[in-house]
């Protein structure tokens, strides 16, 4: 379990949008990180830690 969550971390950083598709799909809190990534990538992944983390 921990290992799982340590690479959902890791992803959540490096490609924001996939971390939250993998943990919510595609919905309306994936739309939100890509619109946040791609206006600027730092919100987008404090978007993505903090729902797969919550």
């Amino acid at each position: 379990m921990e290992n799982n969550k340590l690479l959902m971390i890791i992803i959540c950083v490096l490609l924001p949008p996939l971390g939250v598709f993998i943990k919510f799909g595609l919905g309306s809190q994936f739309i939100i990180n890509l619109i946040l990534t791609l206006l600027f990538f730092v919100p987008g992944m404090v978007h993505a830690l903090w729902l797969v983390l919550k």
